[in-house]
């Protein structure tokens, strides 16, 4: 059982303000739950000090007293302590090699890991996430970033009004902001060169859903896949409308052999697949990548397709907004993350190269790697409003119990990667990447 509960101080990104419980959410721990929480100094965390202080917990220096420490991103290799119990983004079950001394250091020193990321229910479904504030900071930098792009091409457009994510107090400031552009579509139009102007969002999860509720503040109508060729055939079509596609895994690929799409073969033989994303790329003004990828899968934009796209003449679509950021990964040409306050660039297909910033030949890409943190005060606080029921149960547990007799909710059991130094029954494939 712990005595203190920790909350530690963010320093993998200079803007990393997030925190994974905050002062509401310490205090309700403390008051109801009777937990003693040590919350380390920081003088850049979007909550101060003097918050967590009046919400009952402690501040210091070092979280050498707590048994539990709660944290977000990765953690430094010589921040763990033999033993202890470790619950954040660990990001290590796809094998990431930039993760791996720190996963060896924590089994040397017999640590405890929970991964956030695979805290599910028994549907699989996440339930500890940032994700929808991924997807709406996402949504506002892409935004942001077109703004940019037409005013480089000549275009007069309302979005140069739009800030980047981070420099909005909350998501309702920005909210406000994109709903009055969205007024200005609605009264003044579109120009005629840029319409029909569609946003395509690939995934349908939590990210997507954050995207989306963003794209909502505009006048939006959705329309299918299958309808986007037809739609750009109209003669006449409203000029104040911001069309919408939502592409699903049966609309992105297509069996190799011409069988028909299942879904469940999909994911369980993803090399029998192959995209068909191209045939809907020439008719997209934005895309918005939401899904989940890994090198199993097809990419969706590849360096060889833009490369045909861009010898064609410049291309209707303008600006890719990576969300979901894997390095030259389903969107090829995002050749690397960027950091909030350097957060896009242009990828060029005939050199292969990238220009940090909106100027330059090729395609703009928006690829920030930690976007809830540009909402650091809604995200932490949407996150922690599911993590603090699983906080006493975690701090109570006796982890010097063998592994089948460890008292935990179901879904904390099924996240916990490392008992006592020692890759747990479903992480056991791990083994493969330590080597």
């Amino acid at each position: 059982m712990s005595n203190f509960i920790g909350i530690r101080h963010e320093d993998k990104y200079k803007l990393e303000r997030r925190a994974p419980l905050t002062p509401k959410h310490v205090a309700r721990l403390v008051k109801q739950k009777k937990l003693d929480i040590i919350v380390q100094t920081s003088d850049k965390r979007v909550f101060s000090d003097e918050e967590y202080l009046h919400a009952g917990a402690k501040i210091a220096k070092d979280l050498k007293k707590c048994s539990v420490i709660f944290g977000v991103k990765e953690i430094p290799e010589s921040f763990f302590e033999a033993e202890k119990t470790y619950v954040f983004f660990a990001h290590v079950v796809k094998g990431q090699p930039y993760n791996m001394a720190m996963l060896r250091r924590m089994m040397e020193l017999k640590c405890n890991l929970i991964e956030y990321e695979k805290v599910v229910d028994d549907q699989g479904k996440r339930l500890i996430f940032f994700g929808r504030y991924a997807g709406m900071a996402g949504m506002i930098n892409s935004l942001w970033a077109l703004g940019l792009r037409l005013k480089e091409a000549g275009f007069s457009s309302n979005l140069v009004k739009l800030k980047q994510a981070h420099h909005y107090h909350s998501i309702n400031e920005a909210k406000d902001d994109i709903s009055a552009i969205g007024q200005l579509i609605a009264e003044n139009g579109i120009p005629s060169e840029l319409r029909p102007f569609v946003i395509g969002v690939t995934g349908y999860g939590n990210v997507s859903n954050g995207a989306q509720e963003i794209i909502g503040l505009l006048p939006v109508k959705e329309i299918s896949p299958a309808k986007l060729v037809e739609l750009h055939r109209r003669k006449k079509l409203p000029d104040n409308i911001v069309y919408k596609v939502i592409f699903k895994e049966e609309d992105l690929f297509e069996h190799v052999d011409g069988e028909p799409f299942e879904l469940h073969d999909y994911y369980s033989n993803p090399q029998n697949y192959q995209s068909k994303f191209e045939k809907y790329t020439p008719y997209l003004s934005m895309l918005i990548n939401c899904v989940y990828w890994d090198k199993r899968y097809p990419r969706l934009v590849t360096k060889e397709y833009l490369k045909k796209l861009f010898v064609k003449g410049k291309p209707k679509l303008t600006v890719i907004g990576d969300i979901s950021c894997d390095v030259e990964g389903s969107v090829e040409c995002t050749l690397k993350p960027t950091e909030i306050d350097d957060p896009i660039f242009v990828y060029d297909p005939e050199t292969g190269k990238i220009t940090m910033g909106h100027k330059g030949p090729g395609m703009l890409i928006m690829a920030v790697d930690i976007l809830p943190a540009e909402l650091p005060r809604d995200s932490s606080d949407g996150f922690a409003d599911i993590l603090v029921n699983f906080v006493k149960p975690i701090a109570d547990a006796d982890f010097n119990e063998h592994f089948d007799d460890l008292d935990l909710p179901k879904p904390i059991k099924k996240a916990l990667i490392l008992h006592n130094g020692e890759l747990t029954p479903d992480y056991k494939y791990m083994e493969e990447f330590l080597k």
